[in-house]
């Protein structure tokens, strides 16, 4: 065999090489890659968003942090117990979504964040959501709180006075924040609500992680 010939040879094989060491590197990047999801609910991070540390107490009074999201998936709904009709109609269709998750109902959690500290006691809270699901849970923060936690959840609130100085309203965010069980924020699910299509989310994303 003429030198020429080895050289090439020795170039195929070297060129064969590289290409399945390319193809199996890219193979294994495609394979670590998330499938995406699409969502008819609301939109998926690309790249789910660590939750930091707070501070805050739950409807037992009792202390509440980061923590408590870990371990299973959570659903943040902002709203106050004085709330005429969207917080009490979202509280309901989520009980009907826990109903329709069966027995996948057990991996998720539906927490109420006051968004009205001075009139929202723990005591309140508690009364108001387990109303509707003695499972739901809330957390009652303080004003300093809230404002902390509202910007770590991209969530908005205004007061908006009232005829006295007891009858003022809230304004917020109607989003659902969604929290994956490594206590990150994971997308946000946004109204109008529908509970076969938000329970079918729910379970893909139960059901894929």
């Amino acid at each position: 065999m003429s030198s020429n010939a080895s050289a090439n040879r020795g170039l195929l094989i070297a060129v064969a090489s590289a290409t399945a060491l390319a193809l199996g590197m890219l193979a294994a990047i495609w394979l670590q890659k998330p499938a995406t999801v699409a969502l008819q609910s609301g939109t998926l991070l690309q790249q789910p968003r660590p939750l930091g540390e707070f501070q805050a107490v739950d409807q037992d009074g009792a202390p509440a942090g980061r923590a408590q999201f870990e371990g299973h998936w959570t659903l943040i709904f902002p709203g106050f117990t004085s709330c005429p009709d969207v917080c009490p109609t979202t509280l309901a269709l989520l009980k009907n979504v826990m109903a329709g998750l069966g027995d996948d109902a057990g991996k998720l959690r539906v927490t109420f964040l006051s968004v009205d500290p001075e009139r929202d006691t723990p005591a309140r809270l508690k009364q108001y959501v387990q109303y509707f699901d003695p499972a739901f849970t809330a957390l009652a923060p303080t004003p300093e709180q809230l404002k902390a936690i509202a910007q770590q959840l991209g969530v908005a609130y205004a007061k908006v006075p009232g005829a006295t100085p007891d009858s003022y309203t809230m304004d917020h965010s109607a989003a659902l924040i969604l929290i994956d069980p490594q206590a990150r924020i994971a997308g946000y699910l946004t109204p109008p609500f529908d509970v076969a299509r938000l329970s079918a989310d729910l379970r893909t994303l139960i059901d894929r992680r």
